[in-house]
């Protein structure tokens, strides 16, 4: 009875030990397997990359000092009753731009009086003219450096000569439309909104961009 005891335990523990060794052969043989997976994908993504042809380096375009294009972009906004017309121009490759319009100069007395009499004008950037959410239309028409240096110089003079406003002959959509016509684009009747003074000079001229002055 004995000797079947010991036989029974020492089958038990025998039993036990080889559970054991299996427990711990196996995740052995599973991490072994996993490695060579790893290692036989490194090895085809090594092949891969090494078949596959690399692209070609960027070749980054030479810097020129280009002058231009220029522009002069027709410009209306909200204003506290009809409106306001005006222009910005300068260089595309710049962020500076100036401003011409033609506003009355002083407070709203001097617009009340504009709409009976001549009063005294502002021709640089009034309140509004620089803010984006303002704006209510816009046509941008560009021009090389020859002809941009002519109309810059025209805005510049037609500056210098409007020192009054009124509302009926000398505002700000005749200010703009003696620009346009300058440059050789047709205009719209110039008694109208700023805005609708706009888009119905963009129509007229079909849109385009691009605006080549005649010979002097």
């Amino acid at each position: 009875m004995t000797n079947r005891a010991d036989r029974s335990g020492s089958c038990i523990l025998a039993g036990l030990a080889l559970a054991a060794m299996i427990a711990c052969t196996t995740p052995t043989a599973s991490a072994h397997e996993a490695n060579k997976r790893v290692a036989d994908a490194n090895a085809l993504a090594t092949s891969e990359t090494a078949s596959r042809p690399q692209p070609q380096a960027t070749r980054r375009p030479v810097a020129r000092a280009e002058k231009g294009p220029y522009y002069v972009d027709f410009r209306a906004r909200t204003a506290a009753s009809w409106g306001h017309a005006f222009v910005w121009y300068g260089k595309t490759s710049e962020k500076a731009v100036e401003v011409a319009g033609l506003t009355p100069a002083g407070d709203t007395l001097a617009y009340v009086l504009g709409h009976i009499t001549f009063v005294p004008s502002e021709t640089g950037a009034s309140y509004g003219d620089l803010d984006p959410e303002y704006l209510t239309a816009n046509y941008r028409v560009y021009l090389n450096e020859a002809d941009a240096k002519r109309v810059f110089a025209y805005i510049k003079k037609l500056q210098a000569n409007s020192p009054v406003w009124n509302a009926e002959t000398a505002n700000c959509t005749g200010f703009i439309g003696d620009i346009a016509e300058f440059m050789g684009l047709e205009v719209p009747n110039r008694w109208q909104r700023p805005e609708k003074f706009v888009n119905r000079l963009k129509e007229m001229n079909g849109g385009r961009q691009m605006v080549r002055l005649s010979a002097e």
